[in-house]
This record gives structure tokens, sequence and C-alpha cells, in this order.
């Protein structure tokens, strides 16, 4: 799909801009004062994944470590939120 940014709406949300690309396939037509001035958008030839090719390509690349779950079980009990943001 193609859409329509101004040049200063890519300035502000170049990473969104590049995370839509990137994992949707979407392409842009960047306006400046009203006309074209460039579009950016997937390579040719390159290839969106899928969230089940991702988890595919994951599952696949690597052993089963056991302890992983433990360790996010740990990182979970630590992440709390403080009682003042300006404390910490």
């Amino acid at each position: 799909m193609e859409h329509r940014i101004t040049a200063t709406d890519l300035a502000r949300r170049l990473g969104e801009v590049l995370g839509k690309i990137r994992y949707r396939g979407d392409a842009f037509l960047i306006e400046r004062n009203g006309k074209p001035v460039a579009r950016i958008g997937p390579l040719p030839g390159g290839s969106v994944s899928t969230l089940g090719e991702a988890l595919r390509a994951w599952v696949e690349a690597a052993d089963n470590d056991a302890s992983f779950a433990d360790d996010l079980e740990r990182v979970a009990e630590q992440d709390r939120v403080p009682e003042s943001p300006w404390g910490s």
C-alpha cells in the first residue's frame, strides 16, 4: 500500500515509517509544498516476513535453553514501577 506523507511528517515519524516499510511492505510518496518529491519503499526483491515466518525461523535457529524461562521470571520479578519517577 502506498501512503502520502509530507517531508516534515517523515522527519518526525521516520522510525514508524521505516517499520511500516520493513514489516508491512508499505511504500510512501513524500511531498514537499504539496508536490511529490520522492518515494520510499521496500527494496525490490526484498521479502516481507510474516509473524509466522519469523517465529518459525526463530524456533529453527537455536537449541532450546531450559533455563531461559527461569531467567525471564527473574527479570519480571525485578521489573517494578518506582513509587516516584523522580527517585530513580
